[in-house]
């Protein structure tokens, strides 16, 4: 090859290159150059051969990580045939690429109080106030305000996240002792129901529940979050007090409906919150009224309850959502309905608007500095004295 062949070669090797960085890995949400997964690239003419080392044997996005590397060099000027030799990282290149990916964050989960990520969990005092529903939507919603965003579905007998965000039948990625979480609408989440068949009812006890919600905070590599939602059980039981002891600076969303008999039981969810130090931001009022064609609203479950349950626990109301036929249709079709949105642009639905505008303010609001340690020294107090 003469030198000017040569040059040629180097030179759209490396425009080759820098079109792959464009291909993120859909799982761990990274340029697949980055991550060592293109360990060479080789011209000849204009005919370029790559060679891609994904993670793990059987990983569920090859067809998708092979596609993408193959049209992003398609795409570069001047290459004509493009070929993809597809294989799995040997074992010194998997090891150092976790290693990378956890970095240097001490032992246990990362979601600690020096952490730059918001926690917020997610509680009902009882069952079927639609709290998963709305857990499921508001996660949605505020990766649509462009947070990254992370989901754990801490109701491990009621699971019902994957469901309701159309992936029930995904299924987690392991890398070494890393758990690469399925992502939808721009979701990092996890579930145990992506671990047990569908029908399995889960019967465990404190302990394994404990071990549980703990691997999945640190075992699951959500990457660099904005949010971490978590959908908490109802009632105050042994998750409460795990994430509770887990994560004392966390924040609680506390769900009821109108009905004064679910906000009495909702209270008590903030309080325990309160006595592992949690901090209660706020009540949001689920199933407020049904709207009816003449504009009138039926208050199928009463009204006040909301208002109630935040008085008692003297935080804000932040929202009221409306009960929606769409709403409930969109949790039975995996499409949360903070996706539909009308033609100009604006929710077409009133409980999609109400949940859209309650992501605005948590977005809005962001994390305070409560439980989180300043980088701060004192000042020599004779430092700026003149003798």
């Amino acid at each position: 090859m003469s030198a000017d062949a040569g040059s040629a070669a180097l030179e759209l090797e490396a425009r080759v290159r820098a079109a792959l960085a464009g291909v993120i890995d859909p799982e761990i949400r990274r340029p697949v150059t980055e991550l060592d997964m293109v360990p060479s690239i080789r011209v000849d003419g204009d005919a370029v051969a790559i060679d891609l080392r994904l993670t793990i044997v059987g990983c569920p996005a090859a067809t998708a990580i092979e596609r993408d590397v193959r049209a992003a060099a398609e795409s570069v000027a001047g290459v004509g045939a493009v070929s993809v030799d597809v294989g799995v990282m040997d074992a010194a290149t998997r090891d150092a690429l976790i290693a990378r990916l956890r970095g240097t964050r001490p032992s246990g989960h990362p979601f600690t109080a020096d952490s730059l990520t918001r926690v917020i969990a997610i509680t009902s005092g009882k069952g079927g106030v639609g709290k998963s529903t709305l857990t499921a939507n508001l996660a949605v919603a505020l990766a649509q305000q462009g947070l990254r965003v992370g989901l754990v579905d801490a109701d491990v007998f009621g699971f019902s996240i994957p469901a309701l965000l159309g992936i029930a039948d995904a299924k987690p990625t392991r890398v070494g002792d890393m758990i690469m979480p399925p992502r939808a609408h721009g979701v990092a989440v996890i579930s145990i129901g992506m671990f047990v068949d569908a029908r399995t009812a889960v019967s465990w006890r404190g302990p394994m529940l404990h071990r549980t919600v703990q691997q999945f905070l640190t075992d699951v590599h959500f990457g660099d979050l904005d949010v971490l939602l978590l959908d908490m059980p109802p009632g105050t039981g042994d998750v409460a007090i795990s994430v509770g002891q887990l994560m004392p600076h966390a924040e609680v969303m506390v769900v009821t409906t109108p009905q004064r008999a679910a906000a009495d039981v909702a209270e008590r969810s903030g309080l325990v919150a309160r006595q592992t130090g949690q901090t209660v931001i706020g009540v949001v009022e689920n199933m407020a009224g049904l709207a009816q064609p003449d504009g009138s609203v039926l208050e199928l479950f009463g009204s006040g309850g909301g208002a109630e349950t935040a008085a008692r626990l003297e935080v804000p109301l932040l929202a009221q959502i409306p009960l929606s036929v769409a709403l409930r249709e969109g949790g039975d079709a995996g499409e949360p309905i903070v996706l539909r949105a009308s033609t100009d642009g604006a929710e077409s639905d009133a409980a999609a608007t109400a949940i859209s505008a309650l992501a605005r303010d948590l977005a809005r609001r962001g994390r305070g500095l409560a439980g989180r340690r300043l980088s701060l020294a004192p000042r020599d107090a004779g430092a700026n004295r003149s003798d």
